[in-house]
C-alpha cells in the first residue's frame, strides 16, 4: 500500500507550508461554520480545501513552486510590519531615486541630505 501512494505522488508536487496553511484556515473556517451556522462559511471552507488538494497533487511543479514563494514573501512582508510600526515614532524611512532601497532615517533632523549605502545616489528629504 505505502508503495502505491509513492507511485502515486511520483512527479507531483506534495504537501508544503502553503498547503499546511491552507488547510488550517479550512478547519477554522468549517469550525466557524458549524458554530455560526453560515452556509458560506462552509463551501468557502470546502473550497479552501479543495484547492489544498489540488496543490498537493498538481504535476505543475513550477507554478507551485511560484504560489509557494509569493507566500513566503507574504509572510515575510507580515512578521516584518511590528518592527516597521515600531519604527514609525522614531525613524523615517526613504526610498532610494536611483535603486530603491530603502534607507532609514531618525525623524525631527529637518532637511537632510541621504546618500543611499548600495548605489551611493545623493537626494534631500525632510524627516
Amino acid at each position: 500500500m505505502k508503495q502505491r501512494i509513492a507511485r502515486f505522488m511520483y512527479g507531483r508536487y506534495g504537501i508544503d507550508k502553503l498547503c499546511r496553511t491552507l488547510v488550517t484556515v479550512a478547519l477554522i473556517l468549517l469550525v466557524m461554520s458549524t458554530f455560526a451556522r453560515s452556509n458560506l462559511l462552509y463551501f468557502l471552507s470546502l473550497g479552501v480545501l479543495v484547492y489544498s488538494y489540488y496543490r498537493a497533487f498538481s504535476k505543475n511543479i513550477q507554478a507551485r513552486y511560484k504560489e509557494a514563494m509569493a507566500y513566503e514573501r507574504f509572510k515575510g512582508r507580515i512578521k516584518g510590519m511590528p518592527q516597521r510600526i515600531r519604527d514609525m515614532k522614531t525613524h523615517k524611512i526613504f526610498r532610494c531615486t536611483g535603486c530603491g532601497q530603502r534607507i532609514r532615517i531618525p525623524r525631527h533632523k529637518g532637511n537632510v541630505e541621504i546618500t543611499c549605502p548600495k548605489c551611493k545616489n545623493v537626494f534631500r528629504g525632510r524627516t
